[in-house]
């Protein structure tokens, strides 16, 4: 799964990033950008993003996460070669980017960083990235044979916010009204 995050701020990502104790957050990889101070980090990214000062959002925060019947297998290369893969087919594959894997959850996961504006200093498109995401991390896990997720219910619901709460709500709504629903008429009505 993958979950996308639009930002402003180079600098709040990636001091998130790296901000984890000791042990929980390894660098994996930086492309275009220094691997060793968070301030320094922030700084190639803000430079790289001023060819294009018109971007009001230059900031792509991208969490890759997996099954936790997967940790075994998924060894940091592992990992490394399935994001580069990743931002290959989103489109992100000629940018600055910085990969972190944290180790502070039950199943993996990485924090991938990238600048949207791209090495040559173009804009990097985001249009329909989370449905050409969705499809992307589907081929992923089937070509890698990972576990793929159990639908909704095996979500750990509490921890949602935000946009992502809501959307379970309404399907949580749907769930139990459609199957009492004769006709849109009575579906509808049910749902207020």
């Amino acid at each position: 799964i993958a979950k996308i995050i639009k930002g402003t701020n180079f600098s709040g990502v990636v001091s998130y990033m790296l901000s984890k104790r000791e042990g929980q957050v390894k660098v994996l990889q930086a492309n275009g950008v220094r691997s060793s101070f968070p301030n320094d980090i922030a700084h190639d990214f803000n430079l790289q993003a001023s060819m294009r000062p018109s971007v009001q959002k230059p900031v792509c925060h991208t969490i890759l996460s997996f099954s936790a019947s997967d940790a075994e297998r998924l060894t940091d290369d592992v990992m490394v070669k399935i994001a580069n893969e990743y931002l290959e087919k989103m489109g992100y594959g000629d940018t600055q980017s910085l990969i972190v894997r944290h180790s502070d959850r039950q199943h993996p996961h990485l924090h991938i960083c990238i600048n949207r504006i791209g090495n040559k200093g173009k804009t990097i498109s985001d249009r329909n990235e989370k449905y050409r995401s969705t499809k992307i991390c589907r081929e992923l896990t089937e070509r890698y044979g990972l576990t793929l997720g159990k639908g909704k219910k095996a979500v750990n619901r509490h921890r949602l916010r935000g946009e992502d709460k809501l959307r379970y709500e309404i399907f949580d709504g749907i769930k139990a009204v459609l199957p009492k629903s004769k006709n849109w008429k009575e579906f509808v009505e049910d749902l207020d």
